[in-house]
C-alpha cells in the first residue's frame, strides 16, 4: 500500500502537533490546515487515516506532559494506595473533569468527524475563541476575585464543583478549532485561579482527557493506521510530537506568568482571517 503520510510530511505533522497540543491555539485546527495546505487530502479515501495519524501523535506531547508533571503523577499513584491524600484528592478532581468530555465525546464523535473537520468550521473557531479569550483575559486582569473562597492558589485545592465546571468547558474544545487548553485555562481563569494554576490542572487534565481520546483512536483505526503509514512514520510523528511539546509547554509556562494568554487570541483572530481570504 502506498503511505498516505512521508517521512517530511510525518515530521512537519508532530512539529505543528507538539508546538501547538498545549498552546491555546488548537492543535487539531492546526493539523488540519496543514494536511490541506500540504495537499494530504487530494485522496479523499486517506481523509480517515490523516485525522486518525493527526489524533495518534498526541501521544508524544501526552508524554512531555508526564515528564513535566512527573511530581503531581507519583502523587496521583501515592493516593491510590492511601499514602498520600492530596494526590487522592488530586485524582479525583481530574475524574470530575474528564467524565463529561468522555460521554459527549462518545456520543458525539462521528458527528463532529463528519462535519466539523473542515477549514470554515475551523476558521470560525478560531475567531470566536480569540475574541473570547481576549475579553476574559482583560476581565480577569481588571476584576481580581476578593471573596476568600475564590482564593485557590494550588490545584490540591480546588473544589470538585470547579473541576466539574472546567470538564463541562472540555467539551466545547471537540469543535476542532477551539482548543481544549484555551477553554479549560479560560474556565479556570473565570473561576478566579491564577494562570499558573490553570494551566497545571488543564495540561494534567490532558493526560486521561487526550488519552482516552488517543487509545480509543488506535484501536478503531490502528491497524489501517500502520498499514498506511507504517511504524516508522508512526514513531517519527510521535517522537517529533514528544520533543517539540516539552519544549513548547516549558516556554509557554514561562510566557504564561509574565504576559498572560491575551496574544494567543489575537495570533487566533489574525490566523482566521488569513485562512478566509486563502481558502475562500
Amino acid at each position: 500500500m502506498q503511505p498516505i503520510i512521508s517521512i517530511i510530511d510525518a515530521a512537519l505533522l508532530g512539529l505543528i502537533e507538539g508546538l501547538t497540543e498545549f498552546l491555546p491555539v488548537s492543535s487539531t485546527g492546526h493539523l488540519i490546515l496543514a494536511a490541506a495546505w500540504l495537499d494530504l487530502y487530494r485522496n479523499p479515501a486517506a481523509k480517515a487515516g490523516i485525522d486518525a495519524f493527526g489524533i495518534v501523535i498526541q501521544s508524544g506531547a501526552l508524554l512531555a506532559v508526564a515528564g513535566i508533571y512527573a511530581p503531581q503523577i507519583r502523587s496521583i499513584l501515592l493516593g491510590l494506595s492511601g499514602r498520600d491524600p492530596a494526590g487522592r484528592r488530586l485524582l479525583l478532581l481530574l475524574m470530575a473533569g474528564f467524565l463529561p468530555a468522555a460521554i459527549i465525546g462518545l456520543l458525539a464523535e462521528s458527528y463532529i468527524k463528519a462535519t466539523l473537520f473542515d477549514i470554515g468550521p475551523v476558521a470560525g473557531a478560531l475567531a470566536v475563541g480569540g475574541l473570547c479569550m481576549i475579553v476574559i483575559e482583560r476581565r480577569s486582569r481588571r476584576k481580581p476575585r476578593v471573596d476568600p473562597c475564590w482564593q485557590e492558589k494550588q490545584v490540591f485545592d480546588m473544589t470538585i464543583r470547579s473541576a466539574l465546571v472546567i470538564g463541562v468547558s472540555q467539551c466545547i474544545a471537540m469543535w476542532p478549532g477551539t482548543s481544549r487548553s484555551m477553554v479549560t485555562i479560560m474556565a479556570a481563569r473565570l473561576l478566579g485561579f491564577q494562570p499558573k494554576v490553570a494551566a497545571e490542572f488543564s495540561f494534567l487534565l490532558s493526560l486521561p482527557t487526550l488519552g482516552g481520546a488517543t487509545f480509543y483512536e488506535f484501536c478503531q483505526q490502528g491497524p489501517m493506521l500502520l498499514r498506511s503509514t507504517g511504524p516508522v512514520v508512526l514513531m517519527l510523528g510521535l517522537s517529533v510530537s514528544w520533543l517539540v511539546a516539552w519544549l513548547a509547554v516549558k516556554g509557554f509556562l514561562a510566557y504564561l506568568n509574565r504576559n498572560g494568554m491575551e496574544i494567543f487570541g489575537w495570533y487566533r483572530i489574525l490566523l482566521a482571517g488569513v485562512l478566509l481570504l486563502w481558502f475562500f
